[in-house]
């Protein structure tokens, strides 16, 4: 069986979706398109623009989205038999099992980037990826930290743990994690703390726009990121993406539930191949394309 998967935040770079402009009719149409879309040309960011702006929040999200959306329409012919996306990459997946149309995702994207800015805003936050400890050991040593938010956000695979929260709060978990067995616990250049209850703001904001766009009947099943289940149903996924700014992404249980659901082989769509990697590590007999 064949699972697409779609990666998130942190895979972009300058140049991405060029190729796809000049070769394919279709991916030059979409990517016009969302041009129009979002207001400005972000195809100029992508194709020629500057690291620093294409890392814009604003600008990174509907980008990779953008790329991987595009790539599965124009790149295979096959369809998967189950879906799933990390993070931003959520929404990604959401196009390409039908539940969402690409207008209707790519608004949501961009009301998404802009509300995790400003939610990024009201608190100096960040993250850190932990190497070398279990998951559950390093939920549990974050829940040791008190006076401070600090939870594990990213369940990558095994022995790749990213954690989220404020500044204080990650620094200290980052000092416990390595007293007790972690190999590295290191600091990411990211915008804020994504995937915590930080995001609480970005997570109001993002409601209402999520509760008035039309989610139909996918046809495959999508595994989600707060729980890492398979679904069908509209309004269960519906209600699962609006917890998914504030919930941890289950990827290492994601894929795990894939494979023990059928899937023989993996796709990634969209800029870099992170999530191939990841694959691999989780669940090295399958193959990855």
């Amino acid at each position: 069986m064949k699972a697409f998967v779609f990666p998130g935040q942190g895979a972009q770079f300058v140049g991405m979706g060029r190729d796809l402009y000049e070769a394919y009719p279709m991916a030059k149409e979409m990517f016009e398109q969302a041009n129009d879309i979002l207001g400005f040309r972000i195809t100029d960011i992508m194709f020629n623009g500057e690291l620093e702006d294409l890392k814009q929040t604003r600008v990174t999200q509907p980008a990779v989205f953008l790329h991987s959306v595009i790539a599965s329409k124009v790149m295979t012919i096959a369809t998967p038999n189950m879906v799933a996306g990390h993070s931003l990459g959520e929404y990604s997946a959401l196009v390409s099992c039908g539940c969402i149309d690409f207008e209707d995702a790519l608004r949501l994207v961009a009301k998404r980037a802009k509300a995790m800015q400003r939610a990024c805003e009201l608190q100096e936050s960040t993250m850190a990826a932990v190497l070398g400890l279990d998951d559950a050991r390093v939920d549990e040593l974050c829940q040791q930290i008190s006076g401070d938010i600090v939870v594990a956000a990213n369940f990558n695979c095994p022995g790749q743990v990213v954690i989220s929260g404020s500044v204080n709060g990650v620094e200290r978990a980052c000092e416990l994690l390595k007293a007790n067995g972690a190999k590295r616990a290191i600091q990411l250049q990211v915008g804020g703390a994504f995937h915590s209850p930080l995001m609480q703001p970005a997570a109001e904001e993002l409601q209402e726009a999520i509760l008035a766009t039309e989610f139909k009947q996918p046809h495959c099943p999508i595994y989600q990121n707060v729980n890492a289940y398979p679904q069908t149903d509209p309004e269960a996924i519906r209600q699962n993406l609006l917890l998914q700014l504030t919930a941890p992404v289950r990827w290492t249980q994601t894929i795990r539930n894939m494979v023990v659901d059928g899937a023989t082989e993996f796709y990634e769509y969209g800029p870099g191949d992170v999530l191939k990697g990841l694959i691999r590590k989780i669940a090295p007999n399958v193959q990855v394309g």
